[in-house]
């Protein structure tokens, strides 16, 4: 291919407002250009590398028997009416309406649309276990689209959807589907960890993550330092460690505190650590008032209140909600003289304070010596807290520490979660109705482009694994109007074309320098130098990732590029 011929854009400077380094390279070689806040267009490069990992993914897919086919981005509202997503998915969803004024959606996830699909095609148990899979744009509409195609509002992604007739046959597709992920993420060539995931708004039971650690990741993955545990921020745990103290406990005591509204201030009050607090917290679960219990030191964790109320929304409660629920001000707040409507959780941790102090639910006023089993009454304990850097890991072996990374695949087991609610029911093998069992696995395939170059661009530019970058050699003639590197450099192209590498080659009236520094930026893993020494037969290869340098006669280039590539 000349380059002469393709749209490659390059540019020295860094596009204004970037600041991921693969927002700034993706854009600086001329592989995307943005058209509108959070959408892009994917230049001829870029094409390219997602054509590979889509067929990557599509022959990894098609190995386990999964059927590709294609559901359409324009999704009826009533769908995600019926499985009650419209309103509760949030402010993300594309709304829109057709001439007839009837409700559509542009679609950021299809499991309602599939569900319906099979609602409609299958009706025993005799045609599951199934799994489909598309590749397809979807579209959430972000407030703050940044990082370029790591946050935007129209994105390529795999989805995959199993069905099946009992929980054996999802554990099997479940497991094969994780495998499959683990080889499309190895053939690509990236850095990546399958952690215990959230499944958030898609519902379901068990989740996994895989996640690709980077500096400008907006997930906070946490692990062990010792052991393969890992799990995004939302579901780690640590291992609870009972340090209750055994001393004399104390009577309970209501203690004026003028003006006393935050942790800090209470501990420096009482002249106590703040593991020594029981902060309490009114959330809002599914429009009920929960107050949650957590050491003074700790911060509440969203993610697992939800799960233990199997709730939709968990917000924190306004002022005028905890004044009209409790009668007090936030600062007062605790778990005494508590109404019978509000339900009460506490992390176990609390349960080993002794001698603490809270809230009295008096404004201006907080008890100590507070003991949980003497003092507190209805307490469900469990862990709602997030865990912490230097927690120990659960399974007791090492340390959790944190790093940030990149969502790029999520699989997850969602059960009857929308088969039940929109009426995909098949005949078992005793002729009974039954909800068809779901799964759903999804590959976020335009943010690999990112997630790549995140982890392998260097300073000069992008630095593509030779799984997927846009060509296997890029050939560069120094000097064109010397016929001698001219007719070399078409015969190295004709030659390697032939033998089934793709090839680009520089054929543009530039300096050479112009030309290093572009295909540094394009980072085609191997660029052949033609130069001074083409009329001896002689080329430089470079491996664009190590920056080593060969010489090697024209005789030999195959060789010595299949060599090299080991390395790559």
């Amino acid at each position: 291919m000349k380059q002469s011929e393709m749209l490659i854009p390059t540019q020295k400077q860094d596009p204004t407002g970037a600041e991921a380094i693969s927002h700034k390279m993706l854009i600086r070689a001329g592989y995307i250009r943005q058209v509108s806040a959070g959408t892009y267009a994917y230049l001829p490069l870029a094409y390219r590398v997602l054509e590979k990992i889509e067929k990557i993914i599509q022959s990894e897919m098609n190995k386990t028997g999964a059927n590709e086919m294609l559901l359409p981005d324009i999704i009826p509202a009533s769908f995600w009416k019926d499985s009650g997503r419209y309103d509760s998915y949030g402010p993300e969803l594309f709304k829109l309406k057709n001439r007839h004024d009837t409700d559509f959606i542009l679609g950021p996830t299809h499991e309602e649309t599939v569900t319906e699909l099979i609602k409609g095609t299958v009706n025993s148990y005799k045609k599951l276990p199934l799994n489909i899979y598309q590749i397809q744009s979807k579209y959430r509409d972000e407030d703050r689209p940044r990082y370029g195609l790591l946050r935007s509002r129209e994105f390529l992604m795999l989805d995959a959807y199993s069905f099946s007739a009992n929980d054996g046959d999802l554990d099997e597709i479940y497991k094969k589907m994780r495998t499959t992920f683990e080889n499309i993420f190895n053939q690509i060539g990236l850095n990546y960890r399958g952690i215990i995931g959230d499944s958030g708004s898609m519902g379901g039971s068990d989740s996994m993550e895989f996640s690709a650690p980077a500096a400008v990741g907006e997930d906070t993955i946490v692990y062990s330092d010792d052991s393969d545990y890992a799990a995004n921020l939302e579901m780690a745990t640590d291992m609870f460690v009972n340090k209750k103290s055994h001393g004399e406990i104390n009577d309970l005591e209501l203690v004026d505190t003028p003006d006393i509204k935050n942790i800090k201030q209470v501990a420096k009050f009482f002249d106590v650590d703040s593991k020594q607090i029981i902060k309490s917290l009114l959330y809002i679960v599914d429009e009920k008032p929960v107050l949650v219990l957590l050491r003074g030191d700790q911060e509440a964790n969203i993610a697992k209140i939800k799960r233990f109320f199997n709730a939709e929304n968990v917000e924190l409660a306004t002022l005028s909600q905890v004044e009209n629920y409790l009668g007090v001000k936030p600062g007062s707040v605790g778990p005494f003289n508590i109404n019978a409507e509000i339900s009460i959780v506490a992390d176990e941790y609390v349960k080993s304070v002794v001698n603490g102090v809270a809230g009295s639910n008096e404004n201006d006023k907080h008890y100590n010596g507070v003991n949980p089993e003497r003092d507190l009454q209805n307490v469900h304990y469990g862990d709602f807290r997030t865990v912490k850097e230097g927690d120990i890991s659960p399974d007791g072996s090492g340390v959790l520490q944190f790093t940030k990374g990149i969502e790029i695949g999520h699989i997850f087991k969602l059960g009857t979660r929308y088969s039940k609610v929109l009426g995909a029911d098949i005949l078992d093998e005793n002729g009974r109705q039954q909800p068809v069992i779901m799964g759903c696995y999804g590959i976020g395939i335009s943010r690999l482009l990112s997630a790549v170059s995140e982890q392998q661009a260097d300073s000069n530019g992008l630095v593509w694994p030779k799984a997927i970058a846009p060509f296997d050699v890029h050939i560069i003639p120094t000097n064109l109007k010397k016929e001698s590197q001219s007719e070399l450099a078409q015969k190295i192209n004709d030659g390697l074309e032939k033998a089934g590498f793709q090839v680009l080659i520089d054929d543009r009236k530039e300096r050479a320098g112009v030309k290093f520094a572009d295909s540094d930026l394009i980072g085609i893993p191997i660029r052949i130098t033609v130069g001074k020494k083409a009329d001896e037969g002689i080329v430089e290869v470079k491996i664009r990732k190590t920056g080593e340098t060969v010489e090697t006669r024209v005789d030999d280039l195959k060789n010595t590029i299949h060599i090299l590539s080991k390395e790559i």
